[in-house]
């Protein structure tokens, strides 16, 4: 279970485009554009971009997730997620986030429980 939180702390297996894809549903994939438009202000999402089989799972990406800066980050350093950086608590790329929402950094931190 611990390989479907993201690297930047996010519950994949609660992901809307990974269980869209994981059952092969499309009205899913329908309706999750339609809140992804809204939610990440972008009118160009499609059903056809909601396949995602996990941030640290081989197969398909959503596009934000396949360019995430954070993901780009820990792969590059060879690490599974944030949680296993020594500069976690200091970094640039994943701060913002930890400031938006406090809680992806207990999430990440229980991972190393």
């Amino acid at each position: 279970m611990k390989e479907l939180i993201a690297c930047c702390w996010l519950n994949c297996s609660e992901c809307d485009a990974r269980i869209a894809t994981i059952n092969n549903d499309d009205k899913l994939r329908e309706t999750t554009a339609e809140k992804w438009k809204g939610q990440y202000n972008n009118p160009n999402i499609t059903a056809e971009m909601i396949n995602c089989t996990g941030c640290r799972m081989d197969g398909a990406k959503f596009n934000h997730c396949a360019e995430c800066e954070i993901r780009k980050c820990v792969q590059q350093r060879g690490y599974a997620t944030c949680a296993d950086c020594p500069e976690m608590n200091t970094c640039q790329t994943v701060g913002w986030l930890f400031n938006c929402i406090p809680a992806t950094k207990d999430n990440l931190l229980s991972l190393k429980e």
